[in-house]
């Protein structure tokens, strides 16, 4: 079960963190995976870490929020490899603030990256996968989107427009075959999370760490590889009749913390 064989994925913001972990699970699976990034040495490191175990990847340097490059970038994935099978849209900022200490500039920066980023790879990828019979899309949306979270103004913002996105195409496209999910994390424990505390609560980080921790009920943040799980079932076969749907993996968060 769960087998991607020789199926094109594309994972954007897989060179680290959730991405990552989604691109070693789906190589493990026998995708070829198409490591999206805009950090080259991540991206190598990524190479490396899954051909140690066996699996096929081809690097793809890419800024997702240049809609033209995103194009091209595209384009080229179908001319080399004859199809485009799945496509992970995780690449992703975050920013700590409300509505008044959030600048035009913050602003811009996250809806450039998370809301146009999104959007300039599903039109990139929704012509060739009309063309060829089906495919299938899964958007890194957040717990953010449908709860609100203090200082997080421009980030839930963002979020709540990739799930809406995730709705709208899988809506518009059932009859092309194409399916459209969302995944909705609450909070996992990746560099990206380690980064975030250094920026915001420098000197605070061991504080912050175990107070987010907190906020899931479970007891403790997410872990990368099990977003991967999540992601692999969505993309597999054995989802098929899954689309239009966001799914949360967030320990508890929405469905404990929402009814206190």
């Amino acid at each position: 079960m769960f087998q991607l064989t020789d199926k094109i994925a594309l994972i954007t913001g897989a060179a680290s963190g959730i991405g990552q972990s989604i691109a070693l699970r789906f190589a493990a699976q026998g995708a070829l995976v198409i490591v999206a990034d805009r950090d080259q040495a991540n991206i190598d490191t990524t190479l490396q870490l899954i051909q140690q175990q066996g699996g096929k990847a081809h690097p793809l340097l890419l800024d997702v929020t240049d809609h033209a490059a995103v194009k091209t970038a595209f384009e080229s994935v179908v001319a080399t490899f004859g199809r485009l099978d799945i496509l992970v849209n995780n690449a992703g900022v975050a920013h700590v603030g409300n509505l008044e200490n959030t600048s035009e500039a913050d602003f811009d920066r996250v809806y450039a990256v998370n809301v146009k980023g999104a959007y300039n790879c599903l039109q990139a990828a929704i012509r060739p996968m009309k063309a060829q019979g089906g495919g299938i899309i899964l958007n890194m949306a957040s717990v953010a989107a449908t709860a609100g979270i203090p200082d997080r103004f421009a980030y839930s913002m963002s979020k709540g427009a990739v799930l809406n996105m995730t709705l709208s195409v899988a809506r518009d496209y059932v009859q092309d075959g194409i399916r459209c999910n969302a995944i909705s994390p609450a909070r996992i424990h990746t560099p990206f999370v380690d980064g975030f505390l250094k920026k915001y609560y420098e000197g605070r980080e061991e504080e912050m760490f175990e107070k987010l921790s907190g906020t899931q009920p479970i007891g403790r943040m997410g872990k990368p590889d099990e977003v991967a799980n999540l992601a692999l079932y969505l993309c597999s076969d054995e989802a098929a009749f899954i689309t239009g749907s966001n799914f949360p993996i967030d320990g508890g968060f929405l469905s404990l913390n929402m009814n206190n």
